[in-house]
């Protein structure tokens, strides 16, 4: 069993959700599911799908501040670590119900960073304390470290795969590249997953352009309720 990885460089806020979003609507065609790491160019801010733009305006004063493609809350992009999963919808992934997959994630991330030798916690329940805020407060399932949230991520399901997005804060003492090495060989560990790097073919990257600059850039679509 294949799993492809892209690790991009740093990108335009805008750019980031495009790239996911593509790389869901591209699942059929990959047919394998694809794992992302990724950065940010500047201190930005995404939302739920979901969410209004004025309520969780003035819960952050990051900006720019881009609507997800996938639900959840209100999540800070400036010293955080970010990914996505695309599945394809044959995938057992995609079977899962969003608590089972969401918590497989998690289980995954928490095993990586032992790998790492950083004790971490899955949540037993929810102690969501500002809500529409993604790092305050916690969700079943998220990952803890000395009972603070460092993990969450948000779903989206189509008919042609499911897409997680995930950002993690990072605990002191850990190296992205350290955590990203370790995550690939839980992943190799636990479901016997051999890592093939993804090369985007021109009309994926066309797509990424497109869905960039006629939606997520756009302040009609992020502002659109």
């Amino acid at each position: 069993m294949h799993w492809y990885l892209l690790d991009s460089r740093p990108t335009a806020s805008a750019d980031n959700m495009a790239w996911d979003e593509a790389l869901l609507e591209a699942a059929p065609r990959l047919g394998q599911p694809v794992l992302r790491f990724y950065g940010w160019t500047e201190p930005a801010a995404t939302f739920g799908y979901f969410q209004k733009f004025a309520e969780v305006g003035r819960m952050t004063k990051l900006r720019p501040l881009i609507r997800r493609p996938t639900g959840g809350g209100l999540v800070p992009h400036d010293v955080d670590w970010t990914y996505s999963l695309a599945f394809p919808a044959g995938d057992p992934w995609h079977a899962l119900k969003a608590v089972e997959s969401y918590r497989r994630v998690h289980e995954w991330i928490q095993a990586a960073f032992a790998r790492a030798g950083v004790a971490t916690e899955l949540a037993p329940c929810c102690r969501k304390e500002v809500p529409g805020q993604c790092f305050i407060g916690a969700e079943q399932f998220d990952v803890l470290w000395q009972g603070r949230k460092i993990a969450g991520a948000a779903q989206r399901r189509t008919r042609d795969g499911l897409l997680i997005q995930g950002s993690i804060q990072p605990p002191s003492g850990l190296s992205r590249s350290e955590f990203e090495k370790a995550f690939r060989e839980a992943a190799r560990t636990q479901w016997g997953v051999e890592w093939r790097t993804f090369a985007a073919e021109a009309a994926l990257i066309e797509r990424v352009f497109e869905l960039a600059r006629e939606k997520y850039s756009r302040r009609d679509y992020n502002e659109r309720r």
